[in-house]
């Protein structure tokens, strides 16, 4: 058997003891707090529970710190001896109290097997804990034993290793000093040749690169004229476009002033005329309203001007005013 298969027993004796507690608990909880609630007053018949459960936590108590201490290989004493011998009995007394109040011995045989299932299990359990702390320990220096036995001839493998290592070290290196002498002369040797490759690889190289940089130095005297004269023939196309360009901006500032002279002429004629005697044509009084609406003249005078009446010349005014930009703004 293997710390596994003692881990794995320990594991369910451990499962199988907290699942005998919590039942024993429950089962207790529940026969004890109506024994309680009959011999406590009505008003305090709330805290019949608390007495089972202080019990029953003493129980949790004593069942963990022996699981801590076997685990450990300690021994607690004679207090905790005490403490579990004298819960299980507090647990036993009040389980079967009721019953044997009542002289009924089948209730007393049957409400003391839980509490006596958890006293022989808590000193079962910690029996078997303490074994399987022990066979653990003795697992353990039995491993460390094997483990020592190991690495002993493990040492002894070593040592005869690194004898051997160092004879076949000395030999190989008798054979590297033979073999570096050797290979020292064939490097001077080759050194001299390759000295001389070297230098008339060197040499013809030289001759290539001056050849080579004449030929780039050419090209590039080459390109850098053909590179002026491409810029002077952009030069000079810039300079005829932005000419053409004046030209066309003269010409368009010339045309634009004759349009406003010639506008400005039209409106003019349109408002030094005379008040009108009566309604003019429609177009013509659009006309005149148009122009009296780019002049800021009042729309009375507009209305004197077209013949047509205020409504309709101040109508004439709002729809040129949606149509401008200060129109729409506003």
């Amino acid at each position: 058997m293997n710390a596994v298969h003692i881990r794995s027993a320990e594991r369910a004796l451990s499962v199988g003891t907290w699942l005998i507690v919590c039942g024993a608990m429950l089962y207790s909880v529940l026969t004890v707090t109506p024994l309680m609630a009959a011999h406590t007053p009505d008003r305090w018949e709330w805290t019949a529970p608390i007495l089972p459960l202080v019990v029953d936590a003493a129980v949790v108590i004593v069942v963990k710190l022996d699981d801590v201490l076997a685990r450990l290989g300690g021994q607690g004493g004679r207090w905790p001896v005490t403490l579990r011998w004298m819960t299980g009995l507090m647990t036993l007394a009040l389980n079967t109290a009721d019953s044997a109040l009542r002289k009924d011995l089948v209730g007393v045989a049957v409400h003391a097997v839980a509490p006596l299932l958890l006293i022989v299990t808590a000193e079962t359990g910690l029996a078997y804990r303490r074994a399987i702390a022990h066979a653990l320990a003795d697992l353990e220096a039995e491993q460390k034993a094997e483990q020592a036995e190991r690495e002993q001839a493990a040492r002894e493998r070593a040592e005869r290793a690194r004898a051997q290592a160092r004879e076949e070290r000395e030999h190989a290196a008798m054979l590297a000093r033979e073999q570096r002498e050797h290979e020292a002369r064939l490097d001077r040797e080759r050194a001299e040749r390759e000295g001389r490759r070297q230098r008339e690889e060197r040499e013809a190289r030289e001759r290539v690169e001056a050849a080579e940089r004449e030929v780039r130095e050419r090209r590039e005297r080459e390109r850098e004229q053909r590179e002026h004269e491409r810029q002077a023939r952009e030069r000079q196309a810039r300079e005829a476009a932005d000419a053409v360009q004046r030209e066309r901006a003269e010409k368009a500032e010339r045309e634009r002033r004759e349009h406003r002279q010639r506008a400005e002429r039209e409106r003019a004629a349109l408002l030094n005329r005379e008040p009108a005697t009566g309604k003019l044509p429609e177009d013509e009084a659009r006309g005149i309203v148009a122009a009296a609406f780019e002049t800021g003249m009042p729309t009375r005078a507009a209305a004197e001007l077209c013949g047509w009446s205020l409504g309709w010349v101040a109508h004439r005014y709002a729809e040129h005013r949606a149509r401008t930009p200060e129109g729409v703004a506003a």
